[in-house]
C-alpha cells in the first residue's frame, strides 16, 4: 500500500502516521479506533504501534506536515472550501466578536460572529468539509473526537494569535451534525473599575456603600451576555486588599485575578457549587463570590453566609431588580431571610453603542409616553462607516439599582408584591432600566430602537 494511502487512512480517523517502516507507528489524542487498527494491519501486514499524544502535540505536528509536506492528507485539507481555522479566529478578533458559531447544514455550513450582541454571517463552506473543521476544533479543545452523540465542553489557547486570549468551546449534536460555539475570553483588556461600568452617580454611590458593608448579599442580575461578570469582577477588584480574604466559586474562572482565591467547580469529580461553597466557609473568608445562584441549596448557603458576617456577591438570571426578590422566594427562601441578608440588587443590560464618527440625528425628536420619558429624545440613525460595524461600535451598559432601604425592608416583611416594591423604589429615586436607557439616548450613545431590541416596549419593564 502506498504511503499516501496510509496517510489518508490515518487522516480519516484523525490519527497521525509517524512511521511506516519497519512497523506502523501512529499518534492519537484519544483511543485509536479498532477500525483503523485492523485496516492498517490488513493493508500493510505490519505491526501497529500506537502513541498517545496531547492535542497540542498533534496540532504542532500537523502544522509542520502542512508546511513541509503540503500534499500529505491531514484532517482539514479535504476541501478547498474549508476556511482555515486560524483565519476565522483572527477575523473574529479583528471584528471584536464575543462568540463564534460553527453551524452544520446542507449543502453549506456557515460561520457566524456575534458582534456587539448581534449575530452576523461571515463564512459559508461545503458541508462535506465541515466534519474536518469540527475534528480540528475538538482536538484543540481536548475533546473526544469519536463522541458525536453527546454535548462536550473544552477550552484552548492558540499561541500564534496576538494577545492573551483563550476560547471556551461547546458542542451540541444537531440534525446536520455538531454545532460548535466558541466564546472569546479576553484576559487582559477588561477595565475592571467600578467607575468605568457606566453607573449613574447615585447608582455608583449605592453600589460602593453596599461593598463597604461588613456583611450582606449583593446580587447582579440579567440574561447571559449582559455584562454581569465584568460588574462582579470590578467589585471584587475594588475590594481586593491584602487585609481582606476574598474567595470565589466559579464555573468557569473567566478572569483570573491576583490576590483572590478562585475555585472552579468540577461536577464530574463531585466538586459542585454547594460543596465548594461549604468548603469556602471553612477558609476564614471575608468576601465570597458565587458565580451563579442556580438552585435552592446554593441560595440557602449564600443567604446564611451573608447573615453570619460575610459579604457575598453573586448573580441570578432575572429581568429586573424586583423580579429577583420573587425568584429567591420561589427558590424557597423565606421573606424574612431575604430582608435580613440582601443589601443591593443590580439589574443590567448591554446595548450597542453608536459610532461617534457616522451617527446622524434626525431633525424631528421622538416623543415617548410621559411615564417613560418626560422630555423628547433625539432620533439617532446608525449610518455605518469604515470605523464601525453597521453604525455601532462597542456596547454601553444600562443599570437598575435597588438598594434595600428600611422602607423596602419593611415592604419585604409585609409581603408586598413586586409591583408594589417597584413603585416604592421609584418613589425613592430608583432609576429603571428603560429610564437609564433614555439617558443614554439623550447623550447620543445609543438609539431608542436599540432599547426596544434589548429591553422590549416600555410598558414591559
Amino acid at each position: 500500500m502506498s504511503n499516501e494511502k496510509l496517510f489518508a487512512l490515518c487522516a480519516r480517523h484523525h490519527a497521525l502516521l509517524l512511521r511506516h517502516d519497519p512497523e506502523i507507528v501512529i499518534a492519537v489524542a484519544n483511543n485509536a479506533p479498532d477500525e483503523l487498527l485492523s485496516s492498517l494491519r490488513f493493508l500493510s501486514h505490519k505491526k501497529v504501534v500506537v502513541e498517545h499524544w496531547s492535542p497540542a502535540q498533534i496540532e504542532r505536528h500537523r502544522a509542520q506536515l502542512q508546511a513541509t509536506q503540503p500534499n500529505v492528507p491531514t484532517p482539514g485539507s479535504a476541501s478547498n472550501t474549508v476556511v482555515h481555522l486560524e483565519q476565522i479566529l483572527q477575523q473574529a478578533l479583528n471584528q471584536r466578536a464575543s462568540d463564534i458559531h460553527f453551524e452544520p447544514d446542507t449543502p453549506l455550513f456557515r460561520v457566524r460572529f456575534r458582534i456587539d450582541g448581534v449575530l452576523h454571517i461571515q463564512h459559508q463552506g461545503n458541508a462535506d468539509a465541515y466534519p474536518a473543521l469540527v475534528a480540528r476544533l475538538k482536538v484543540l479543545g481536548d475533546m473526544d473526537i469519536a463522541e458525536k452523540r453527546l454535548p462536550q465542553d473544552g477550552q484552548f489557547t492558540l499561541p500564534d494569535l496576538p494577545g492573551n486570549i483563550s476560547f471556551r468551546l461547546a458542542t451540541l449534536p444537531c440534525r446536520a451534525g455538531e454545532k460548535i460555539v466558541l466564546r472569546v475570553l479576553h484576559k487582559q483588556d477588561e477595565q475592571l473599575s467600578l467607575d468605568a461600568l457606566g453607573l449613574a452617580p447615585r447608582q455608583l454611590d449605592e453600589f460602593k456603600n453596599a461593598l463597604n458593608a461588613p456583611q450582606g448579599l449583593i446580587l447582579v442580575t440579567g440574561p447571559t451576555g449582559s455584562g454581569k461578570t465584568v460588574s462582579l469582577y470590578s467589585a471584587l477588584n475594588a475590594l481586593n486588599q491584602p487585609d481582606i480574604n476574598i474567595s470565589s466559586v466559579e464555573d468557569p474562572i473567566e478572569i483570573p485575578l491576583s490576590g483572590l482565591n478562585q475555585a472552579q467547580v468540577n461536577p464530574k469529580a463531585g466538586l459542585t457549587f454547594q460543596r465548594v461553597l461549604r468548603a469556602l466557609l471553612r477558609q476564614d473568608p471575608d468576601v465570597i463570590m458565587v458565580g451563579e445562584i442556580r438552585d435552592n441549596e446554593t441560595a440557602e448557603i449564600a443567604i446564611k453566609a451573608a447573615q453570619t458576617g460575610h459579604l457575598v456577591l453573586s448573580t441570578l438570571h432575572t429581568n429586573s431588580t424586583t423580579d429577583t426578590l420573587i425568584r429567591l422566594e420561589q427558590m424557597g427562601i423565606a421573606r424574612w431571610m431575604i430582608a435580613s441578608a440582601l443589601k443591593l440588587v443590580i439589574a443590567q443590560r448591554l446595548v450597542r453603542k453608536l459610532c461617534p464618527h457616522c451617527r446622524k440625528q434626525q431633525p424631528k425628536p421622538l416623543v415617548l409616553p410621559r411615564t417613560v420619558s418626560r422630555l423628547p429624545l433625539p432620533d439617532w440613525e446608525p449610518v455605518g462607516c469604515e470605523r464601525c460595524y453597521s453604525g455601532f461600535y462597542g456596547r454601553v451598559a444600562l443599570f437598575e439599582v435597588l438598594a434595600i432601604t428600611p422602607e423596602i425592608h419593611d415592604a419585604l416583611l409585609r409581603g408586598d408584591t413586586a409591583t408594589q416594591i417597584a413603585e416604592l423604589a421609584r418613589q425613592q429615586g430608583c432609576i429603571a432600566l428603560f429610564e437609564h436607557g433614555c439617558q443614554a439616548v439623550s447623550r447620543g450613545e445609543t438609539t431608542v430602537n436599540e432599547l426596544y431590541r434589548v429591553l422590549g416596549l416600555p410598558h414591559d419593564n
